[in-house]
């Protein structure tokens, strides 16, 4: 049987996040911005709530495309508020709307919201070596930083705890645990 960080539970679709997701080094702008989305949702609740809930918010948010999502008329939002198979936050909800205004202020300014992000920690993924539970932080130094950075572009639910689950989902962090399959593999 394979070794998984202690997270992990016997949820298949946690597995399959685990395994094939977490902690890959994502630059692909599209996809970074929907972990941003989902980690905006998750703040205050559970990884898997947000997993089980990902193709609603996938088809509620027009495939995560902030482009669209950044124009969302006053009755999208009124119709997301509705929406049973989302987390119905009216403030997370907004900030979502919001984040994908200033996601492309952020591409115009640096190029690519990719090319943004990673510079904080020079386009390559800090590899830690932690072994237990206890080890793992919940935010470090570096998240709080690219929190206050964002926060002062005006970005909304970018606390230093959501921007370092952000920095784990997307690699730029690997924090899979020593002992787990995954470590040497991302």
């Amino acid at each position: 049987m394979k070794q998984r960080c202690f997270w992990v539970s016997d949820d298949p679709l946690y597995i399959e996040y685990h395994d094939t997701e977490w902690g890959v080094p994502v630059y692909e702008d599209d996809k970074l911005f929907e972990f941003l989305i989902l980690e905006t949702f998750q703040a205050g609740l559970s990884w898997i709530t947000i997993l089980k809930k990902r193709e609603n918010f996938r088809k509620a948010f027009d495939d995560f495309d902030y482009q669209k999502i950044a124009n969302y008329s006053e009755d999208k939002y009124e119709e997301l508020l509705q929406n049973e198979g989302i987390i119905r936050n009216k403030l997370k909800i907004k900030a979502t709307i919001t984040n994908a205004q200033l996601f492309m202020k952020v591409q115009e300014e640096f190029g690519s919201f990719s090319k943004y992000i990673w510079s904080f920690v020079d386009g390559n993924p800090i590899k830690n070596k932690f072994s237990k539970r206890e080890e793992v932080p919940a935010t470090t130094e570096l998240s709080d930083a690219i929190s206050k950075d964002m926060k002062k572009r005006g970005f909304k639910f970018v606390g230093s705890t959501v921007i370092y689950a952000h920095m784990q989902a997307t690699g730029m962090v690997n924090d899979h645990t020593t002992d787990c399959f995954r470590y040497h593999e991302v």
